[in-house]
């Protein structure tokens, strides 16, 4: 399990990233595989942080690590995420190869939907978080994941 400091490290580097991305689009396009590996990076923490709530709600509830990993998550889910899904960045290689499909780059309408759901979960779990209700948690988190698998299920191709 990573130590609370390296959380906050790797919260710190992606929206850092996310932060980067935005002031290198005003100047000029980014490299795609840059612009791929950013998004790698911020679903990584993601990722990271909705285990490290999973693991509180089915073990020893933590209250002040959920909240961090619930503000980590709607943090990144408040900076459009959708601005690192660009033309150009279909195929390629951020860390790894992308599992990005070619459709989410078609359906803009349906992803701009899927990414405004998993905006409204994350923060929802987070103002649910701050509450400290340990079963409402679970079952925000629940509500979140789904997001995230509504996304998935259409648009992201198996690793």
């Amino acid at each position: 399990m990573m130590k609370p400091t390296s959380i906050r490290i790797a919260t710190v580097v992606a929206l850092g990233a996310i932060a980067v991305t935005t002031t290198a689009w005003a100047q000029q396009a980014p490299k795609p595989e840059n612009q791929i590996r950013w998004r790698q990076s911020a679903f990584q923490v993601i990722a990271l942080n909705t285990a490290r709530i999973k693991a509180s709600v089915d073990g020893t509830y933590n209250k002040d690590e959920v909240v961090k990993s619930a503000s980590a998550i709607a943090a990144l889910a408040n900076t459009n995420l959708l601005t690192l899904f660009t033309p150009g960045t279909e195929a390629g290689k951020g860390w790894h190869d992308t599992t990005a499909k070619a459709e989410l780059f078609k359906d803009t309408q349906r992803v701009a939907e899927l990414n405004a759901a998993f905006t409204k979960e994350a923060n929802e779990l987070l103002r649910v978080a701050q509450a400290g209700d340990a079963a409402a948690v679970k079952e925000q988190h629940g509500k979140l994941a789904r997001s995230c698998k509504s996304c998935h299920d259409d648009f992201r191709n198996a690793n």
